[in-house]
C-alpha cells in the first residue's frame, strides 16, 4: 500500500514494508534510520541504513544539511518519528522522502533482515 502526499516541490509516501524492501532493493536511494542507540542495540537496524537520532539535539541541523535532490528512506520504531521527519523534510524542500509507515518493528514482523548493532 502507497499512501502519497505531494506538494509543489516533495514527494512525500507512506509505504508499507514489503514496498520499502522493494526500494532498498533497488539501490537508488539513501536509508537513514531514526532511531535511538539503544533501540539499535536492542533490536537491530536494516542493513545499510545511516543512524540520525531524531530525538537528539541536533537531528534537524543534521538532516538539514542532507542533499534535497536525493531520494530518501526514513524509518523508526512505529512510524511516528520518521513521519514527523518526512513532513520536516518536506517543510525543508526535499524531493523525495519515503517513511516505513509502520515502522521497524512491523519490519522484524513481517521477517524482514535485520542486522544487529555490535
Amino acid at each position: 500500500m502507497i499512501t502519497t502526499l505531494c506538494s509543489a516541490q516533495t514527494k512525500k509516501e507512506n509505504v508499507d514494508a514489503a514496498t520499502f524492501k522493494k526500494l532498498i532493493d533497488e539501490k537508488k536511494s539513501i536509508l537513514i534510520d531514526l532511531r535511538t542507540d539503544d533501540e539499535l542495540k536492542a533490536k537491530g537496524f536494516i542493513k545499510g541504513a545511516t543512524q540520525i537520532d531524531f530525538l537528539g539535539t541536533n537531528s534537524e541541523t543534521i538532516i538539514s544539511r542532507l542533499d534535497k535532490k536525493k531520494t530518501y528512506l526514513v524509518y523508526c520504531a512505529g512510524g511516528g518519528r520518521s513521519g514527523d521527519c518526512a513532513e520536516l523534510m518536506k517543510t525543508q524542500g526535499f524531493t523525495h522522502v519515503v517513511n516505513l509507515a509502520k515502522g521497524f518493528d512491523d519490519w522484524k514482523k513481517k521477517g524482514f533482515e535485520v542486522e544487529l548493532k555490535k
